[in-house]
């Protein structure tokens, strides 16, 4: 016989399967990333959503140093010639880390496109990390991997956090564009995904106040 616990964590296997069964046909793009009507969660809602888990939060980089670009860049690992953070970034890539901890949010998964900008975001904020080419700018736009990463069921206490880049997201969720530093939490329900809020860099301070 089930315990709770293990009852979870047998439904949530089973919701995994049933994601990665169906993303093999077609997840939808979503009509728009603001935050769904009747859906939107702010202030001490949203907060305490976080703090319970299930959602999954995705990240554009934060501030870039655009002098620089990515097109005589050899492999992931040549930072060298690609467009990296800026000072600024770096910051505050630093500061929504130590929010995420002041502010208690579960860390499940930790994810983040191959590129140096946003693995170097995501061990800023998380520390560690596991790179993934599903969340990178795709050719074609095929971007199945990371609507499988979007629409996927969270283990129960823990929240999925990806790192990732604006252009794919605009892909997959719609408009408005992400910015830099921008965050979309957004709650999986296995044929696809809600945004229940969008949460800007300087927001991360003022989390979980009255709105």
């Amino acid at each position: 016989m089930f315990t709770p616990r293990r009852f979870t964590f047998a439904a949530w296997l089973l919701a995994c399967a049933a994601v990665s069964a169906q993303a093999q046909t077609t997840i939808a793009d979503a009509e728009s990333s603001a935050p769904a009507a009747g859906a939107a969660l702010q202030g001490p809602a949203l907060l305490n959503a976080l703090r319970g888990g299930g959602y999954v939060v995705y990240f554009r980089h934060t501030a870039t140093d655009f002098s620089r670009g990515d097109s005589a860049m050899t492999s992931y690992s040549d930072c060298a010639n690609q467009r990296l953070l800026s000072p600024q970034g770096q910051s505050d890539a630093t500061a929504i880390g130590q929010r995420i901890r002041a502010l208690q949010l579960p860390v499940g998964e930790a994810l983040a496109s191959p590129y140096c900008r946003t693995m170097d975001h995501a061990r800023r904020m998380l520390t560690t990390v596991t790179p993934r080419n599903e969340i990178r700018e795709a050719q074609g736009n095929n971007y199945a991997g990371l609507k499988q990463l979007l629409a996927t069921p969270v283990q129960a206490g823990t929240n999925r956090w990806i790192v990732g880049h604006g252009t794919p997201f605009r892909a997959v969720a719609g408009a408005p564009h992400l910015s830099e530093g921008e965050a979309a939490v957004i709650r999986p329900d296995t044929s696809g995904w809600t945004v229940v809020a969008r949460i800007a860099v300087a927001d991360w301070q003022s989390l979980g106040n009255a709105p």
